[in-house]
This record gives C-alpha cells, structure tokens and sequence, in this order.
C-alpha cells in the first residue's frame, strides 16, 4: 500500500490505518455497546479481544503494508498490544490510542488532561498494559468546556506533552475533539501537537474548508476517521438505491484524495471488507465515482446527516452521547 509523510513527524505511514474496534454480531462495536461505563472503567478487560478473527484481519493488514493501528477501550489496547507480541508484524507499526477517563466528555472540564501527575500515571499504565516502551501517538482530546473553564488549559496541555516526550514516554500527540472550529484552531495554532485526528468523508466536509488546509500548512499530519459515518453511508445506500460496495471504494477514494490528508482510519472485522478498502485505494477518485456520491447526496438521509455535522463542526450544536460522565469517574 502507497505510504506517505505524515506531516513533520518524520515518519511515513500508509494512507489506510486499522482501527481497533471489534464487533458484535449485529454490527455495533463491542465494549461501549456491551456496557458503556465498564468500557470506560481503566483495566476492565472485556473477555475474547484479540481472538482467532481479529488475527485473521490483522495478518491481512499486514500483508497490505498497513503500519498504522488506533485503539481506544483498554481491551482493545491490551489485546493490539498482545497480538502485536505474539504475530509481530514484518515491519516497524506506529500505534495511537487515548487516555481512560480524561476523553471527550467523560471526564467534567477535562481536568486530567491538563493535570501533569494523572496524564503522566495513565501513559506508563498504557504502555505497560500493551507491553511497549514508548507510545507513538498520544490522542489528546477535550472538548471546548475545558478551554472555557481555564483560559489556560491549552498552555497547560503543552507542558504536558513537551514533558511526556522529554521523559520518553511518548513520541507524538494528535490534537482531537468534537467541539468543532474553532477548538481545533487553537490546538493547531499553539504548536503542541504533531497531528490532528479530525472526522471527515463527503457528508462530513466542513474540516476540509479551514482546519485540513491550516494543518498542512503547519507541517502537521492529518489523520481522519468515520469514512463509512458510522455505518450510516450503507443506510444512505439502500436509500438512494445504489451498490454499497462501489459505494464504500468511492467514498474511502473521496477521502484519501483529498489535499492535506495523510491517512484515513478505517475500523472492520472481517478479512473481505479490509481487501475490498486495500484494493479501492490503488486508484484515484474518478468523475464515475463523484456521480455515484452525488447520487447519494440527494437523499433525505444524507441531507440530515450533512446539516447535522455542519451545525457540530461550526459549534452551533453539541455531540451529547460525549457527554457521558459516571459518578465514579466525575473528578469534582
């Protein structure tokens, strides 16, 4: 698979990642749909990650050359970072996941991320539970209530993770959050991060007018995610009447070869669907591809789907399912 630089980092990367989601039999991701606030709970390990069928999806992605892995829950991590030891890939692989507790809205104002002692205590606790010295990407990611409720909260992230790199526990950070514009401005703007980690595909395109092209012209990788809008482009399908199948090459095509993007992420369980992506991005996105989206775009489904996630980028509305904070895990 065509690898390329990401940004500034130094590094070249394929331009499909691996998510780290596994499923359940009716399609939704497990961990988070089995029970949310144990997918959310640090070292809660739900049973049967990295089993016989994730190693099947995982040798294809390295026989394509994917060198790139995100991962999110704790069972996800500890079993990319079990299966990474035990079928090491023929080559070096970069991995990128979050900290517990101190995500999006499941931790109130953000505080953890901004607090150097807790950040500090979760990154050794991730390494060693997938079994590695250093993580290459660190995803920080608050929402716009943190930066409202301490005008110095960027500055105190930078700290942050100047000292996490200088300590050597990890390479990179990527800037991510759902609280649109101009959040993601700031974070590009203040020089902290090396990559940003944004949702984009051509119902969700706002990030492709400012914060993609800010980016770049900052030296800094640009990663993206929900190329499929999480499973909503194969309702938008059945809608429009079209093959799901030349649909999902053309939409992940639309977004691979979009200026400024690095990589995209993509998230599967089954060995088919990771070969049918590999083999979509071999070649470019063509005019018989832009007529086929256009086709969607006229649907009811997709027009929802579109006002909603300009209203979110602009900052007009909130993601509410982020903002999800358990007792046992409020910090105030």
């Amino acid at each position: 698979m065509k690898r390329v630089p990401l940004g500034n980092t130094g590094i070249d990367v394929s331009i499909i990642g691996m998510g780290g989601h596994e499923y359940m039999a009716d399609g939704r991701s497990r961990g988070f749909n089995e029970d949310r606030v144990k997918s959310l709970t640090p070292g809660y390990i739900f049973p049967d990650f990295g089993g016989e069928q994730r190693l099947k999806v995982l040798k294809t992605a390295y026989d394509n050359g994917i060198n790139l892995f995100d991962v999110t829950q704790d069972s996800e991590k500890e079993a990319l970072g079990r299966n990474l030891r035990n079928n090491p890939p023929p080559y070096e692989v970069y991995i990128q996941t979050r900290p517990e507790q101190m995500a999006y809205g499941y931790d109130k104002f953000n505080l953890r991320l901004a607090n150097l002692e807790l950040l500090r205590a979760e990154v050794q606790r991730i390494n060693t539970l997938m079994g590695i010295e250093r993580l290459d990407f660190l995803n920080v990611p608050p929402l716009k209530w943190a930066f409202d409720h301490d005008p110095d909260y960027l500055d105190k992230i930078g700290y942050n993770i100047a000292a996490l790199k200088k300590e050597g526990l990890i390479r990179f950070a990527s800037a991510d959050t759902f609280s649109g514009t101009e959040i993601y401005r700031r974070m590009i703007e203040s020089g902290h991060f090396d990559v940003i980690y944004i949702n984009f595909n051509f119902g969700d395109y706002t990030p492709g007018d400012v914060i993609i092209p800010l980016a770049a012209e900052k030296g800094m990788g640009v990663i993206i995610r929900e190329v499929f809008m999480k499973g909503d482009l194969f309702k938008m399908t059945a809608e429009a009447g079209v093959d799901s199948a030349a649909a999902a090459a053309a939409a992940v095509r639309w977004a691979v070869s979009r200026n400024g993007v690095s990589t995209a992420f993509y998230g599967t369980g089954k060995v088919n669907h990771l070969l049918d992506v590999c083999k979509a991005v071999e070649t470019g996105f063509s005019p018989e591809d832009d007529a086929l989206l256009d086709k969607i775009r006229r649907t009811p489904m997709f027009k929802t789907y579109e006002n909603r996630r300009i209203d979110e980028f602009k900052g007009l509305v909130e993601r509410m399912d982020l903002l999800f904070v358990p007792d046992h895990l409020r910090t105030y």
